[in-house]
């Protein structure tokens, strides 16, 4: 296969570097909030987000007054696609069925799907009040039927973000604190004197909150490994330089980590995407931060023909995939690595992101290789139960013991044994 580099990224190396500095940092908070609880986490809101209220849960009068701070049309525009989410939730929720089935005479094996007790959910701030995070977490988990899910959320220029606050509210959230971070996520999943530890994580956030996560894994469940977002745009000589520039620059102004990949097979395309992008950087008011992704990860690949694009985008195993080509549906039925397709020049990333209704927090660092994003199946845990007759435990049993004497346990054999002696 022909792979040309016209663009090139950061190096891996210092990549890991950088990673190395946030796992650092990361552990020592995590000690620091299961240490000491409250307190702790009150002082890392002052030094991280000038934050330090009485209390950093709202009241219901508190949100109330925040909600009917809006203007209509924003309350309004929340429920569309909060509506949009809840419908493709409920949608993979009824194909979601619990199983019983008699897979011998007298033999009954099944499982059900139990929504996970108790959720935190992440709702990412700082520059950018991601609102549809708020959907894309508490909407789902709610769909699921998780009976108690929290969210958290910080301040923004010194206050509650209205808007993000009202869609928690809208979505469902049973709590809503006002709290970001490393310190938000360590006391959902930890607890503290006035927060309820949670069962699970879930929700976007930046380097340190996602390593936060991984670290936490474990003593929680997690969505997945959310890093920097993602986007790989697929293109063809039907595509134009314009459309190409914008969809990866409106990614790229997520953060300056946030990588950026234009793969096509015309050349022309490729030349003419970059000399696009650093027009569109004069006019863009991101451009202080998609500027730098864009320098340090922005990357453009060249190859000869389709099945190369298949292969080198399977090999990226992007977050989210644009395809701008001829037969967007080819890449749909031959691609395997993936967060989320995109088909099409009509739908782009940030429909998916903000309302459309997939949901928007999706594998990042190649995950794609081995999981799908979050959805409603992630908040629910498949168990399994049996239930047989005597007369199935007499033959089941009897190759229960012979396969027990096989790896010489003994106790176990014993539990069959005991079994064909009652029932035999």
């Amino acid at each position: 296969m022909t792979v040309r580099i016209i663009k090139h990224g950061i190096s891996e190396q210092a990549s890991k570097e950088a990673d190395a500095k946030v796992r650092a940092t990361v552990a020592g908070i995590l000690a620091d909030v299961e240490a000491r609880g409250d307190a702790a986490v009150a002082e890392l809101s002052a030094r991280f987000d000038k934050w330090a209220p009485p209390r950093f849960r709202l009241s219901p009068t508190e949100i109330e007054d925040l909600i009917a701070s809006l203007p209509a049309q924003t309350i309004a525009d929340i429920k569309f696609a909060q509506a949009q989410v809840r419908r493709f939730a409920q949608a993979q929720r009824a194909a979601l069925q619990d199983v019983e089935v008699e897979t011998l005479p007298g033999v009954i094996l099944g499982h059900k799907n139990i929504p996970v007790s108790s959720v935190g959910c992440y709702v990412p701030g700082g520059r950018y009040p991601m609102v549809a995070s708020a959907h894309m977490s508490i909407v789902t988990a709610k769909v699921a039927g998780a009976p108690r899910v929290i969210a958290c959320t910080p301040p923004i220029d010194g206050a509650p973000p209205a808007a993000t606050v009202a869609a928690m509210a809208l979505g469902g959230a049973d709590e809503i604190y006002i709290l970001g971070g490393v310190q938000a996520v360590a006391a959902m999943a930890l607890g503290t004197e006035s927060i309820r530890p949670v069962d699970m994580l879930v929700g976007p956030g930046n380097a340190y909150v996602a390593d936060a996560k991984r670290q936490l894994f474990g003593r929680v469940g997690i969505d997945l490994l959310a890093g920097p977002t993602e986007v790989l745009v697929i293109a063809d000589h039907t595509a134009d330089a314009e459309m190409c520039a914008a969809d990866l620059l409106g990614q790229a102004e997520h953060g300056p980590t946030s990588p950026a990949v234009l793969l096509t097979s015309d050349e022309t395309l490729a030349y003419a995407t970059l000399a696009e992008i650093e027009r569109q950087l004069q006019v863009l008011p991101t451009a202080d931060i998609a500027s730098v992704s864009w320098r340090d990860y922005g990357q453009v690949i060249l190859v000869d023909t389709v099945d190369e694009l298949v292969a080198e985008a399977d090999r990226i195993a992007s977050e989210h995939v644009e395809v701008l080509t001829e037969d967007p549906r080819y890449f749909r039925d031959h691609m395997t690595n993936y967060g989320a397709l995109f088909l099409g020049p009509e739908t782009n990333v940030a429909y998916g992101d903000k309302v459309i209704g997939t949901n928007h927090t999706l594998p990042t660092k190649k995950a794609a290789r081995y999981t799908g994003g979050l959805w409603v199946g992630k908040f629910l845990k498949t168990v399994t139960y049996q239930q047989i007759t005597p007369e199935a435990s007499l033959l089941v049993g009897e190759y229960g013991s012979r396969l027990c004497e096989l790896e010489r346990f003994w106790g176990h054999k014993e539990q069959c044994d005991l079994r064909l002696r009652r029932y035999g």
